[in-house]
């Protein structure tokens, strides 16, 4: 075998596993880069409803108690506002969602369902948990869900539900009698869950690893022609010449030419250490040849 293509088989091998080890890092290295975003932006979605929330609580609900006592007016409830809020968020980004998911609600749209019972009673199980981020199959995808318990912390949220009794009449008119009622102080009665589709930035970490791969593809293959040419040039080449001209001097045919040699590397060491042994053959020949 050849010794370009003995080469030439070790680069490609070697290319092949390193190729292999470089996907399975960048891969990796993308993907968790990819699922830092989305984390990111759950977090930020969670902090904007709380914004909303606190907003409502401290400029909105104020102006609008005293019409309360004439129509329940839902501007005032704060998981309202949030809920609204992202409902017009969801007109341009309509795959993120929002929802503060009740198990006894008193709006029926923020009725818990299936998995979101199991966030809820997973808070509700553990009073020291703060978050919760898990990941869920939907219609549009894989999606990730950001998710921090409801609490009633402030006394005053009972005066509409601890009891149908305390209530007040605007809101039965409004929601009736059958769901919101029975909290009690430091009950988890549901969890704040932001959704978030992994599609757009796994889709961006796939388009960066391919852009990564052809890169280093790319990068293989100048590197590689420039090594053939190197090697054809300065190694094969010189090795070749050496080898036809000591192959006639093997034949005794004296008067092949000469090696040039030029440098000082080891190619050129080796051609001046056969000249040096061409001058000693020669001379060796003229003693032994009959004057």
């Amino acid at each position: 075998m050849k010794l370009l293509l003995k080469l030439n088989l070790v680069i490609a091998v070697i290319f092949v596993i390193g190729l292999a080890i470089t996907y399975r890092i960048a891969d990796r290295l993308l993907q968790n880069n990819a699922r830092s975003e989305i984390q990111g932006n759950a977090r930020i979605m969670m902090e904007s409803a709380l914004a909303v929330r606190a907003y409502t609580i401290k400029h909105i609900k104020p102006l609008l108690d005293t019409q309360m006592r004439y129509k329940f007016l839902p501007e005032t409830v704060p998981s309202f506002s949030a809920t609204e809020y992202f409902n017009n968020l969801r007109s341009k980004f309509p795959d993120y969602s929002y929802k503060e998911a009740t198990l006894n609600p008193t709006n029926p749209r923020d009725r818990a369902v299936d998995w979101e019972v199991d966030v809820v009673n997973h808070f509700r199980e553990d009073p020291e948990a703060k978050e919760l981020i898990g990941e869920r199959d939907s219609a549009v995808g894989r999606i990730l869900y950001l998710a921090r318990p409801l609490q009633i912390a402030d006394p005053a949220c009972l005066s509409c539900h601890s009891s149908v009794a305390a209530a007040p009449q605007t809101l039965l008119d409004t929601y009736g009698s059958a769901n919101g009622f029975g909290w009690q102080l430091r009950d988890v009665i549901g969890a704040q869950i932001v959704s978030v589709p992994y599609d757009l930035p796994m889709q961006r970490a796939n388009a960066a690893l391919r852009s990564f791969l052809y890169l280093f593809v790319g990068l293989f293959f100048f590197l590689f022609i420039a090594a053939n040419v190197l090697m054809i040039t300065l190694v094969l080449r010189p090795i070749q010449k050496l080898s036809a001209i000591a192959n006639e001097v093997s034949l005794g045919h004296l008067d092949a030419p000469k090696l040039t040699v030029r440098g000082n590397d080891e190619i050129a060491a080796l051609g001046q250490s056969f000249n040096r042994l061409r001058i000693t053959v020669e001379k060796a020949l003229e003693a032994l040849s009959p004057p």
